[in-house]
């Protein structure tokens, strides 16, 4: 396995930044360089304010169920996975282009990331290593 894994979250729902939460923690708990690169979608996520649930239109009645099952396992919240891969070096990263796109100003965004890096300074920092778009 390569020692640096880059994540593209483009995806806002709930289920999908779950899954980057639990390869960010991961990959950063086993020793690798871990970078996040929210752009889009996922953008929604990572503003300031509460963190609201949302699911694709098809399991969007499986909300209670999701919430119910990670308090039985004691799994943590997407955003606490996150914090804990930050720990250990992990870098949450939002694409400068979408957040003008989106109208979102570095001020908007949530303390969990570190920067708004343009596409290009990303893919330089992923080069040799494993890149996964969720």
């Amino acid at each position: 396995m390569s020692n640096k894994l880059s994540i593209i979250l483009f995806s806002g729902t709930t289920d999908k930044i779950i899954s980057a939460g639990v390869l960010s923690q991961a990959a950063a708990a086993m020793g690798s360089e871990v970078k996040i690169f929210v752009t889009f979608w996922g953008l929604l996520s990572f503003t300031k304010g509460p963190k609201k649930m949302i699911l694709p239109k098809e399991f969007e009645n499986m909300g209670a169920a999701l919430q119910e099952g990670m308090q039985r396992e004691n799994v943590k919240s997407w955003y606490e996975m996150i914090k804990e891969a930050k720990e250990f070096g992990a870098k949450v990263y939002a694409c400068s282009m979408a957040c003008g796109v989106m109208n979102i100003k570095k001020q908007d965004l949530d303390p969990i990331v570190d920067d708004m890096v343009g596409a290009a300074t990303f893919l330089q920092e992923a080069e040799d290593g494993q890149i996964l778009f969720i």
